[in-house]
């Protein structure tokens, strides 16, 4: 039988996100036939590179998502708001990198490692949870299946690059000015960036805790299917340019030891122990980089409770974080359509 090959529309394809979902597919060999590239009306005509050949970038409107079956979208909640329905209309299954469809009851939400069969549910729209969700779903799925987790208590130190191409380049000037003495503005993030940590990534709610932090509690919910998981996060935004890391407390049902929790945490796709800390063998974001596995150490019995485990988890969050997870949604995809023609 002859494998399915697809036409693939990316919107928001000029983005980080969208150009590393180019990157990303093409090393992953997905079956793309076709390739279309859409984005709004300023980038239309830009060339894009995918593997050996170059693609020329189309406006983001309905009528581009003609003959397209799968849409990897990474434009911004309004624009998915605006075009999604319209790429369905036409045939299309999109992932949406945007928070636009998240906790839309009638959209599954899904890590592959984690929830893979619910991305078969989609009614034409699968959504691609946060970055700092990914990552820390990743490790919670096994010892939640294991141990039942009651309680989460994350903190992230999340990259300049979670806030754009402008996060990244304020970072860097505001770095520059400083050593050199001079004057910088102060635009992207809710504070100075350079040599500092800001905690706030979002907007504040009414309840004290930012829309960034309120994703982390409602998406690990719906992720993992259990409404009674009680999450408490902080998100901070720290002075590095890839990678997101999170400190990560659970308290358990039952108890789990950090040797099994290891264990458990070693057998899962995509996820690497790294936790030997008297060798200073530990995740970092420089270990992350460019690179699509999520890095987890520092595991220890917390001792403040009594079924207690902490510890630390590192991904990069252009990659695992978005547009990784997106396209290994098309891949859960791409097997049940082959598997159905079988």
């Amino acid at each position: 039988m002859q494998r399915r090959r697809y036409t693939v529309a990316v919107l928001g394809a000029t983005g980080a996100v969208g150009r590393e979902m180019l990157k990303v597919l093409d090393e992953r060999r997905f079956p793309v036939e076709k390739l279309v590239l859409l984005a709004s009306a300023r980038s239309v005509g830009e060339k894009v590179t995918f593997g050996k050949r170059e693609v020329v970038v189309q406006l983001a409107e309905p009528d581009a998502f003609e003959g397209v079956d799968i849409v990897l979208a990474s434009a911004g909640s309004g624009v998915s708001k605006q075009l999604l329905p319209e790429a369905v209309k036409r045939g299309a299954v999109c992932i949406d990198n945007s928070s636009a469809y998240r906790m839309d009851d009638n959209v599954p939400l899904v890590v592959p490692e984690v929830n893979p069969e619910a991305a078969l549910g989609h009614k034409g729209i699968i959504a691609n949870p946060n970055c700092s969700t990914i990552q820390m779903v990743v490790a919670l799925k096994p010892l939640h299946d294991e141990a039942k987790i009651r309680r989460v208590v994350v903190t992230t130190y999340q990259s300049v690059s979670g806030a754009g191409q402008k996060g990244i380049e304020e970072l860097a000037e505001q770095t520059v000015s400083l050593l050199n003495q001079k004057p910088f503005d102060v635009k992207v993030h809710a504070a100075r960036i350079a040599f500092n940590v800001v905690p706030q990534i979002g907007t504040f709610g009414d309840n004290g805790y930012t829309d960034e932090e309120m994703k982390l509690v409602n998406e690990t919910r719906k992720i993992l299917g259990d409404p009674s998981i009680a999450v408490c996060p902080t998100a901070v935004r720290v002075p590095v340019f890839a990678g997101h890391s999170e400190s990560v407390v659970i308290e358990t049902e039952r108890p789990l030891s950090p040797e099994r929790a290891r264990e458990l945490l070693a057998a899962v796709p995509g996820m690497v122990v790294v936790d030997d800390p008297h060798a200073k063998k530990y995740p970092m974001p420089i270990d992350c980089a460019e690179q699509d596995e999520v890095l987890v150490g520092r595991v220890r019995r917390d001792f403040s409770v009594e079924n207690g485990l902490a510890f630390w988890v590192v991904a990069d969050n252009l990659r695992k974080g978005a547009a990784t997870n997106a396209v290994q949604i098309a891949q859960v995809l791409d097997a049940h359509w082959n598997a159905a023609q079988a």
